[in-house]
């Protein structure tokens, strides 16, 4: 069985730039995206099955009732994520080391699921203050989900010792080398 890498963060950690960095720049670990789905509409470029599965609040639902979800969450109301458990197992069937990009509530999930076969990263930021300068610099939210986004990583950061592995995110370099010195030696323990 192929192993499964774990990586959970407040939103604007910088968790996806890292696990895209680490797919594009690292072939040899032979990881493959896992590609969650949610209920909430694309943002920006996004597309459908590349980004996310995009559903409706009731597609989501109906799959829930049919136990396809390896872990799911509802985030906010009708803002449900969660990961499709057939669609990992295709990944891994095919020879990949499957990422996780997933809240924090989804990769304790995952983990226990899991188990030794998976590794948990929690990629945390310097502070709120910074996280703040990035969400405000991502340009992709209102003020108010800004307000809502901090108050929920102020609640996510209670959960990072529940993790494999911290990575504070100062300085994105190091924070990428890091994660990458983790992975490898995770990988090797296979």
């Amino acid at each position: 069985m192929k192993r499964t890498i774990i990586v959970s963060a407040p939103s604007g950690s910088g968790k996806s730039t890292i696990i895209h960095w680490l797919m594009s720049e690292h072939p040899e670990l032979r990881l493959a995206f896992s590609v969650s789905a949610t209920s909430r509409p694309p943002r920006g470029n996004e597309q459908n099955g590349i980004d996310y599965h995009f559903l409706s609040p009731q597609e989501f639902r109906n799959h829930i009732e049919q136990g396809d979800f390896l872990e799911y969450e509802e985030v906010y109301k009708d803002r449900f994520y969660g990961t499709l458990r057939q669609a990992v197992e295709q990944q891994q069937e095919e020879g990949y080391n499957v990422v996780f990009d997933v809240d924090v509530k989804g990769g304790i999930n995952i983990k226990k699921y899991y188990g030794d076969e998976a590794l948990s990263l929690f990629i945390q930021p310097p502070s709120i203050e910074e996280l703040r300068r990035r969400l405000e610099g991502r340009a992709t939210d209102s003020a108010e989900q800004i307000e809502e986004r901090l108050a929920k990583a102020a609640f996510e950061m209670s959960f990072a010792p529940q993790f494999d592995h911290v990575v504070v995110n100062d300085k994105l370099e190091d924070a990428q080398a890091e994660t990458l010195r983790i992975v490898t030696q995770f990988l090797q323990q296979a």
